[in-house]
C-alpha cells in the first residue's frame, strides 16, 4: 500500500477484500454484481467482471467507535476490480443520497482515493434538466466532495488497475435510484476512447455543459491537503458535521463548486 489512510487498515487487490489490523473493527465485504448496474450502462447486455466492485461500510479504529456513533458518522471503504464493462470502464451505477431520517436532509459524500485513478461524476440533479455537471479526475491521496441531492457515480478509469477509496458518509445512509434509473444513467455515460475516458451524452437528459476538471481544495470546509481524512477526524473530531448535519451549511452547498 502506498498511500496510508490514517487508520490500520490495509486491502487485498487480489482478493478485493479488507483486512483489519488490531484496534480496527470493520464487516465482511458486500459485492456489488453486474447484474446489480445493468440500468444505468450505456450498454446494459455488456460482458465484464461479475463482481464489479466490493464494499466495507461502517469502518475505523475501536477507540473511535463509540463517537462514531454519538455524532452519527460512517467511514466507508471500496474496492473497483480492474477491467471494463463493454466499453465502459468499471463503475458504480449512480445514485442520489436519499433524505436521512437523522438530520432530515440528503447527505454529501467525502471521498479519498487509496489507489489507482477515479473520475467522481456528478449533477445537480437527476430530472431532464439536470442543472451543471461536473467529472472530478483524482488520483492516490486526492479528495473530492459531493454535496447533498447530487446524483453521482464513481469511476475506475484504468482498466489494467484497481481502483481504492475511503469515504466519510453518514451513519443512516440511503440511495435513491429511481430517477436515475428511470433515465438509464446519468446525463453522461464514460466510455474508453484512445488512453483516456470520453463522455456520451444520454438523450434522457437535457444537454448540459459537462466540466471536466481536477480536485480543488475545500477551504471553506477546512479540509487540509496531504492529511488523511480520517487522520482529520482523529484530530478534530467535529471537523465533519458538515456530512452529518448538513443543513446547517446550507450557504455553502448553494455556492458549492466540485
Amino acid at each position: 500500500m502506498g498511500f496510508n489512510p490514517g487508520f490500520d487498515i490495509r486491502y487485498s487487490l487480489e482478493n478485493q477484500d479488507f483486512i483489519y489490523d488490531k484496534g480496527v473493527f470493520g464487516p465482511k465485504v458486500e459485492k456489488r454484481r453486474l447484474e446489480d448496474i445493468r440500468r444505468s450502462l450505456k450498454d446494459p447486455n455488456c460482458g465484464g467482471p461479475e463482481v464489479v466492485y466490493t464494499i466495507a461500510m461502517d469502518v475505523g479504529r475501536v477507540e473511535d467507535k463509540a463517537d462514531l456513533q454519538y455524532r452519527n458518522l460512517l467511514y466507508g471503504a471500496c474496492i473497483y476490480a480492474k477491467g471494463k464493462l463493454g466499453n465502459e470502464p468499471i463503475r458504480s451505477q449512480g445514485h442520489i443520497h436519499a433524505v436521512s431520517k437523522s438530520c432530515n436532509s440528503s447527505t454529501p459524500e467525502l471521498y479519498e482515493i487509496w489507489h489507482g485513478e477515479a473520475i467522481i461524476f456528478m449533477q445537480e440533479t437527476a430530472k431532464h434538466d439536470p442543472g451543471r455537471i461536473y467529472a472530478v479526475k483524482a488520483k492516490s491521496g486526492d479528495v473530492v466532495l459531493v454535496p447533498p441531492y447530487w446524483a453521482h457515480y464513481t469511476v475506475n478509469t484504468n482498466p489494467n488497475e484497481n481502483m481504492v477509496f475511503g469515504a466519510w458518509c453518514i451513519k443512516d445512509f440511503g440511495f435513491d435510484y429511481s430517477d436515475v434509473r428511470k433515465n438509464g444513467g446519468l446525463a453522461y455515460f464514460p466510455i474508453f476512447s484512445g488512453d483516456g475516458i470520453a463522455f456520451i451524452h444520454n438523450t434522457s437528459y437535457q444537454k448540459n455543459e459537462l466540466i471536466i476538471k481536477e480536485p480543488r481544495e475545500y477551504k471553506e470546509f477546512q479540509i487540509i491537503k496531504g492529511i488523511p481524512i480520517y487522520q482529520q477526524y482523529i484530530d478534530n473530531k467535529d471537523k465533519f458535521s458538515f456530512i452529518t448535519q448538513p443543513n446547517n451549511y446550507n450557504e455553502l452547498w448553494q455556492a458549492f463548486i466540485p
